[in-house]
């Protein structure tokens, strides 16, 4: 029951989550602090997703008659290495070092084709637990997330989004237009005249945005880059065990980061070709509830509760922002993660699991860099100890992807994606 015990969520990282909640792609282990001994681990998946989308007919006639939009979402490959030290029979040392975040966004087919979005990053984490007794152990440290962006919006995509917000800008403009004249019919001749110039403003920049989207002879590609920024933020827990019955529940909070990217951003038709605009995106906070506990000789039950801030992260650069009158992507909603899974020992070196994963349709209106609404998904996998102390471990997942609409009417149904990990660990 132990070497059950303490491999259950090892068992669940190896599979590879197909489909996590925002752009989240590989987590910390932090299930690594309670095993007994020093370990290396290093783990390993590759994520297969297959999301695309079908037009509405006027999207589709200005695509050229394409009515879907291919798989927009590429493969991917997640890399981990972690580390644990016992320092003494309280205190343990780990080293946490993967690939966090991730998008691999890239349209093929009809009036989305060209719009691309990257995100890389890495992350390194020094985690500490300490035993306040034998079955109450507390554990927290410091992690580092470095990112870095990129992404194109094709002209018709930029060009719809100047032009609607020249018509917001123009009907704003007509309403502090007759706000002044009803302050000049009342007498108030102060007010009357800085709310007419406020609308003389916004009229000449609705023109001008207005007409930049009717002259079809420049391009309005959008173009943003930004370098690596690396940022910190914390990481705090509580664990509470009963060995002899394998039960552990554990709450592990990590704070939300703030990386203050400088952007680079061009869209030729406005004459835009900025450098070093300030864009703060905020990687979200989460707090996890994780359960483990055996239920009979051999056999274990182990499960996690995730709530994550994705309502926070948004990507909104200051030229883009400043002529389309809002950001380029975000997550409408938080996001709850919901796993449940039984692990089963059939040997004293053999072993294996299932687990099920659920995420709540939100009924939201979705990014079309991310068109997904909640997730359903089956994982399940398996271990072998060898008689080195080395410990290999695999599993695939497979994803039922919620159905989900962009703010266009594209709507997204029908998707899946498949996932297959493995990791190794080692004991010394």
């Amino acid at each position: 029951m132990t070497r059950l015990m303490t491999s259950a969520a090892a068992l669940a990282v190896a599979a590879g989550a197909a489909q996590a909640g925002g752009i989240e792609r590989m987590g910390n282990n932090y299930g690594l602090l309670f095993e007994s001994g020093n370990k290396v681990q290093l783990s390993f998946s590759a994520v297969s997703p297959s999301l695309s989308g079908e037009y509405n007919s006027q999207l589709t006639a200005a695509g050229g008659g394409e009515d879907d939009t291919g798989n927009m979402s590429n493969d991917y490959t997640t890399l981990g290495f972690a580390y644990k030290n016992d320092v003494n029979e309280k205190l343990a040392f780990g080293i946490f070092v993967n690939t966090p975040y991730g998008a691999d966004a890239e349209y093929s087919k009809g009036v989305y084709t060209g719009l691309t979005a990257e995100w890389d990053s890495q992350q390194v984490a020094a985690i500490a637990r300490y035993r306040l007794t034998d079955r109450v152990s507390v554990f927290g440290g410091a992690r580092y997330v470095r990112s870095k962006a990129e992404i194109t919006i094709p002209d018709l995509l930029t060009r719809t989004a100047v032009g609607r917000n020249a018509q917001a800008l123009g009907a704003e403009a007509q309403a502090l237009g007759a706000q002044a004249q009803a302050a000049g019919a009342a007498g108030d001749l102060a007010a009357a005249q800085a709310l007419g110039a406020q609308a003389q403003a916004l009229g000449a920049r609705a023109q001008t945005l207005g007409a930049a989207a009717q002259d079809f002879g420049t391009s309005m590609e959008f173009n943003a880059s930004a370098d690596y920024e690396g940022d910190w933020g914390g990481v705090l827990g509580v664990a509470y065990e009963i060995p002899d019955i394998a039960l552990r529940v554990a709450l592990t909070w990590e704070s939300e980061i703030t990386h203050s990217f400088e952007a680079s951003e061009t869209i030729p038709g406005l004459g835009i070709d900025a450098d070093g605009g300030d864009n703060d995106v905020t990687m979200p906070q989460s707090v996890a509830l994780d359960f483990q506990s055996g239920v009979a000789p051999g056999t274990l039950v182990f499960g996690q509760i995730k709530w994550t801030e994705w309502s926070e992260w948004e990507v909104a650069t200051p030229q883009y922002e400043d002529v389309t009158g809002g950001p380029i992507t975000g997550f409408p909603s938080d996001i709850w993660t919901y796993k449940l899974g039984v692990g089963r020992q059939f040997t004293d070196k053999a072993s294996g699991f299932a687990q099920i994963t659920y995420e709540p349709d939100l009924d939201d209106i979705q990014s079309r860099l991310s068109p997904r609404d909640g997730v359903v998904s089956l994982g399940l996998g398996g271990q072998y100890t060898f008689d080195n102390n080395m410990t290999l471990r695999g599993g695939v997942e497979y994803a039922w992807v919620g159905d989900a609409e962009d703010a266009s009417g594209t709507k997204f149904e029908g998707n899946d994606a498949f996932g297959v990990g493995v990791s190794l660990t080692v004991g010394f």
